[in-house]
């Protein structure tokens, strides 16, 4: 198949959703205020913490204001454009209804990861976009277009560690018949990402910031817009980005050898 064959696939997917969610409005507005009161305490907890102290680890109220709204940002896309898709994957894979994107002409991987959107998910990364803008101004900076590019490429990398991580852990149902408990330690953990990277000492340093790409997909955007392109962590985090991608496509393609079908 084309490229175009899948952007027209993917268009078709996205209409559907939309209709879907046009007509079962209420589900979608609950779950859109649910997701908006999330990010809300999230923001009054930095309000409360910074009635008591000037910065934290280094980091004034408006640079962690910008911090936790790449964090967010990061995460709706991810919620808005992957995480059905990825959790009905396991759940079809257990019931063998997995063979339908099997019989798909295109790509299993691609059927299985852009098949529906969550446009609650969708919706709040504008409320996230709105958060980092508020802390700009707020600070005073002055990003040129190219600035914000960047910033927007080292967002999509901390999309993509995130497809990928999420990928892998799903792709371990083909092996363990279930991994509910996995995806609920993979949420957990992607909630370090709101904090800043100097606050991690010893061991949680190692395995938080190094091993595991838990702080650097919201740090090094942020990083990127209050001091400018550090090529070094550009290189770092696209490094990143393309190890954890890399790792669940090649997890996802191995499991999808050992899939036996409903009809087995």
């Amino acid at each position: 198949m084309t490229l175009l064959s899948y952007v027209k696939i993917w268009l078709a997917c996205a209409r559907y959703s939309i209709v879907r969610t046009m007509m079962f409005r209420f589900d979608f507005l609950m779950w859109a205020l649910v997701e908006f009161g999330w990010m809300a305490v999230n923001l009054l907890l930095i309000a409360v913490i910074y009635r008591h102290t000037d910065d934290i680890a280094g980091w004034t109220k408006y640079q962690m204001l910008l911090l936790v709204g790449t964090s967010m940002l990061v995460q709706r896309f991810i919620m808005g454009f992957f995480w059905s898709n990825l959790f009905e994957m396991a759940r079809n894979i257990r019931s063998g209804h997995f063979d339908f994107f099997l019989a798909q002409p295109g790509s299993p991987l691609f059927m299985v990861s852009t098949r529906k959107l969550d446009l609650d998910g969708i919706a709040n990364s504008f409320v996230a976009m709105a958060v980092v803008a508020y802390a700009i101004d707020k600070l005073g900076l002055a990003p040129s277009f190219i600035d914000l590019a960047l910033y927007a490429l080292l967002v999509l990398c901390g999309v993509l560690i995130n497809y990928g991580a999420l990928l892998m852990i799903v792709s371990l149902t083909f092996w363990l018949g279930a991994a509910q408990g996995i995806e609920g330690s993979y949420f957990t953990m992607m909630e370090f990402s709101r904090l800043p990277r100097e606050t991690f000492r010893g061991a949680a340093n190692v395995i938080f910031v190094w091993i595991l790409p838990a702080v650097i997909v919201s740090n090094v955007p942020a990083r990127a817009l209050l001091h400018g392109f550090e090529p070094h962590n550009a290189v770092w985090l696209l490094a990143t980005t393309a190890l954890w991608l890399g790792l669940g496509i090649a997890v996802f393609n191995r499991g999808l050898r050992r899939y036996a079908s409903a009809s087995s």
